[in-house]
Order: C-alpha cells, then sequence, then structure tokens
C-alpha cells in the first residue's frame, strides 16, 4: 500500500486537469467580479446622467419662475421620472439648495442626491444586504462673457443677422433670446468680431467669424438689462411742435424738454437733458450735423393707451452726429429710449434706422425693445460703450462699426448667464 501511495505521488500524469480544476473556483470569481464591476460603473455612470439632467432642470425653473423656487422639486421629479434611465428607479435622498461648500448661499443653485439598490449578480452570493450606489450633482446660473448687443426676439425668427459687407468689430459679446434654428444669421461678405456669440436656438457655422469666436447655442433666455426703466410719465406739458430745422448756429443749443416729433437738418446741438418725442419720430436728415453731450432722446406717448402710438429713429445716410448719452439720473447711459408699446411688424413705420458716415461717433446704449434695428447703408461709426438692446438687430449694406468703451461709463457691458453644472 505504501509503495503505490509513492508511485501516485511521483507520477505527473493528469497534472493539469488537477491544475485546472484547483484554479476553477479563481477563474470563475475573477470573471463574476469583472462583471459585477462594469455592471456597478454603468449603473453609476446612468445614475449621475440622472442626477445632472434633475439639477439642471432645477435651475431651469427658477430661472423661469424669475428667481423663485416653487417649481423646483416638480421639476426634478419631472425630469428623473422622464430620464428614467434603463429602468432604474431612483430614490431622492436629497433636492434642494446645497447646504454647504461654495454654492450655499447662491439663489440659483440646486443639488440632487439621488440613489439607487441594484442587486449583483454574483457578489450578491456573497453579501448579506444589496449595496447602495449614491451620487450627487449641483448646478446653478453661471457668468459666460459680456455682452454689448442682446435681441430680446422671443420666437424662431432671426434676432442678430449681418448681410451685405457689414464689418463690425463689437469688441464684446452678443445675444438673442430667438429660438430658431437661425438665431443669428452671418451672412454675404459681413465680418464679425464678438465672443461670445449666445442664442437660445441654433447658430449655423459661418465663415464670417472672427477666429477663436466662442459660439454657445441652444442656451438660457438673457434678461433685459432695462427692464426696470420705464418710459416717463411727467413732462409732457408744453409740448412743442416739431424744431424740423433746428438752430443753425452749433453755439445756440436745442432746449431739452418735450416734442411732437425732431426732424433736423442743417447744424444742430442739442443742449443737455432728456428729450421727449410724444408720438412723433425722431429724424435726421442726410446732410445734417447733429451733436450732443449728455442727451437721451425718448420715443413715447403721453397717452396711457396699450395702442398709442410711438415713434421710430431714422437717421439718414451721410449724417454726421457726434451723440453721447446722459451719464447721470434715471436714463443714464441711454441715448435711445423706445416706449414698449412700440408696435413690431414689417415696414418704415416698425423699424429704426441707424446711418451715419465714418466721422460719426456714438456713447451710449440703443434701446428698442419691441422694434427692430438696422445699422445700414455706408455708415462708419466710432462707438464708444455702445449697448444695442433691441428685439432684432440687423447689420447690412457697408455698415463698418468699431466699439470701443471708456474707462469709468456707467453703463458697464450686460453680463450674461448660463446653467451649468458645478458640481
Amino acid at each position: 500500500m505504501l509503495k503505490a501511495l509513492k508511485r501516485l505521488w511521483h507520477d505527473r500524469r493528469g497534472n493539469t486537469i488537477v491544475i485546472a480544476a484547483g484554479a476553477l473556483p479563481l477563474v470563475i470569481g475573477s470573471a463574476g467580479l469583472a462583471t459585477d464591476t462594469i455592471q456597478w460603473a454603468l449603473w453609476k455612470r446612468q445614475l449621475q446622467r440622472a442626477a445632472d439632467s434633475a439639477a439642471l432642470a432645477g435651475v431651469h425653473s427658477i430661472v423661469y419662475k424669475e428667481g423663485t423656487r416653487t417649481e423646483v422639486a416638480n421639476a426634478v421629479n419631472r425630469d428623473l421620472t422622464h430620464n428614467n434611465h434603463v429602468g432604474i428607479t431612483t430614490t431622492k435622498d436629497y433636492v434642494g439648495q446645497p447646504t454647504s461648500g461654495a454654492y450655499a448661499a447662491d439663489p440659483y443653485a440646486v443639488q440632487v442626491t439621488v440613489s439607487v439598490q441594484k442587486k449583483l449578480s454574483f457578489s450578491s452570493i456573497f453579501l448579506s444586504s444589496i449595496p447602495k450606489i449614491t451620487t450627487s450633482a449641483t448646478a446653478t446660473v453661471v457668468a459666460t462673457g459680456k455682452y454689448c448687443v442682446i435681441s430680446l426676439e422671443n420666437t424662431t425668427a432671426t434676432g442678430i443677422s449681418y448681410t451685405g459687407n457689414a464689418t463690425v468689430d463689437l469688441g464684446c459679446g452678443m445675444a438673442t433670446n430667438s429660438k430658431g434654428a437661425n438665431a443669428i444669421d452671418a451672412g454675404g461678405s459681413s465680418q464679425v468680431n464678438a465672443s461670445p456669440i449666445s442664442a437660445v436656438g441654433g447658430i449655423p457655422d459661418s465663415d464670417n467669424y472672427a477666429d477663436g469666436t466662442t459660439i454657445q447655442q441652444y442656451g438660457m433666455k438673457q434678461k433685459d438689462p432695462y427692464a426696470t426703466i420705464n418710459a416717463p410719465t411727467t413732462g409732457f406739458n408744453p409740448c412743442a411742435n416739431d424744431p424740423n430745422v433746428g438752430p443753425s448756429d452749433p453755439a445756440t443749443p436745442l432746449t431739452a424738454g418735450c416734442y411732437k416729433n425732431m426732424r433736423l437738418n442743417g447744424d444742430v446741438t442739442l443742449g443737455d437733458g432728456t428729450y421727449i418725442i410724444d408720438g412723433g419720430n425722431f429724424e435726421v436728415g442726410s446732410q445734417a450735423k447733429i451733436s450732443c453731450n449728455s442727451c437721451t432722446i425718448i420715443l413715447t406717448n403721453k397717452s396711457t393707451a396699450t395702442n398709442a402710438q410711438i415713434g421710430t429713429v431714422n437717421i439718414n445716410a451721410g449724417a454726421t452726429l457726434n451723440m453721447t448719452a446722459q451719464t447721470t439720473g434715471t436714463y443714464a447711459g441711454l441715448l435711445f429710449y423706445q416706449d414698449r408699446r412700440a408696435t413690431d411688424g414689417n415696414g418704415a413705420n416698425f423699424q429704426n434706422l441707424i446711418n451715419g458716415n465714418a466721422s460719426s461717433s456714438f456713447t451710449g446704449a440703443f434701446y428698442f425693445p419691441n422694434q427692430q434695428v438696422y445699422f445700414t447703408g455706408t455708415s462708419g461709426m466710432n462707438t464708444n460703450c455702445v449697448q444695442m438692446v433691441a428685439r432684432r438687430v440687423n447689420f447690412s449694406g457697408d455698415t463698418d462699426i468699431t466699439n470701443t468703451c471708456p474707462t469709468g461709463w456707467p453703463k458697464p457691458n450686460f453680463e450674461g448667464q448660463m446653467i451649468r453644472l458645478v458640481a
């Protein structure tokens, strides 16, 4: 018996089978753990995606409700239900404003923490309880750049367009609230130097944008930066008749106040102050020379009717304008202000034309919240801290604009905003 055992001990035949049999549990275990690890990582990624999407939805609800958080929970619930990834049923552990960290005091910040318990096919044999996967995401509104052109168009119509040979060097960004696929359109032989360029809708590719331009399409709606500034309700009496041809001597300024219309020709100096135009237009002749050191032109109507006639601006090509907005008071920084009751549409009665020759200079904001502004013709304007807020903005013809901002100007460029994940 002993000799038989010794022979068996030294017999090498069949070793591979024995080793394979001994190693088989390790092979099976490794394969099982690898499969569980991949499955765990996939569930983790899907859960993170759900938390990210829910946090973004929560911030969108705050923006939509203009700063209130009453719909955050509903928005998060709807998003988690709609984006239930591959059947993962999530548990909301926390939804609300972050309680600690850099965004604890941020009124727009939304933190979403979600978890899920999923049974692993192999590891569950050895685990006494089902493991829990937890992930968290925080989103808020962040600054995306400085804008000096904002289109308030809220339909699918193009909000900002460049046609012809327009050359525009803004030195800042532009944005539109248009929801269309062509929210901003740079066509023709135009040359656009502006960054960032943002839209709620799409921004088609174009070689007309300068190298390095940041494109931000399908972003959030931008606020009207002058929404809190309203047209005057006093100062209408008396309203002088149309001055038509202003004083020929620039040393004799036109007096600020209320006018029925303003049709300016020849050499006209506007005295410092606010010019209220009651139901009429502001028009400048093709060879006029207009100047002001501190003025604001307001197109409104003393009638309180919602359909009251609101005039437009028409500055003809060839005119020379050197105009600077007021730096103090309610309308500080505003060069042209049009009442929000102005009617949108097509044709001369529904649009504002800004022309000017190469000697023209503007310092201040153009505000036409419900009508289109055309910068057209052969204008070659020097603009200092010019800001353009209109329903739609169009640069056409041979327009050539260079925009710079003097130090200490009372109305800095508008801060753009975007919803992003921050943690």
